[in-house]
């Protein structure tokens, strides 16, 4: 029996590729949009931010782009990638919001609360 952790898989079917390193991402903060049983929020879709993302969610109580340095967080401004909550980006997809994504970077548990058809509208790594 091994103790190596199987890699998780993306919204493709094939492996979970890192999101971002510069600012460190992911639920565990390993630059990976992967997930566990403690991440209720679902922080599996790797997003690239925009002013019109981060000014929705700053307004609904989730300030992304201010600086806190108590916790290690520069803020996030736009062009930077983060894995985000599936639920608030299908909210802003629902606000016309929604940031691009990278498919290969978004986790394929996405898919309990995003269609894949929504997410391939904002892909930035789809070959069409």
């Amino acid at each position: 029996m091994s103790a190596t952790k199987e890699p998780s898989v993306n919204v493709l079917g094939t492996v979970l590729a890192t999101c971002s390193t510069a600012p460190v991402t992911g639920f565990f903060r390993n630059g990976c949009c992967d997930t566990g049983p403690m991440d209720r929020g679902l922080h599996t879709v790797c997003a690239i931010m925009t002013e019109d993302f981060l000014a929705m969610s700053k307004y609904l109580g989730n300030d992304l782009s201010t600086p806190r340095p108590e916790f290690g967080f520069a803020g996030l401004k736009a062009g930077d990638q983060w894995c985000l909550c599936a639920a608030r980006f299908l909210q802003a997809h629902e606000e016309g919001a929604a940031p691009q994504v990278r498919l290969n970077a978004t986790h394929i548990r996405t898919l309990d609360i995003v269609p894949l058809a929504i997410l391939t509208q904002y892909a930035v790594d789809l070959e069409v």
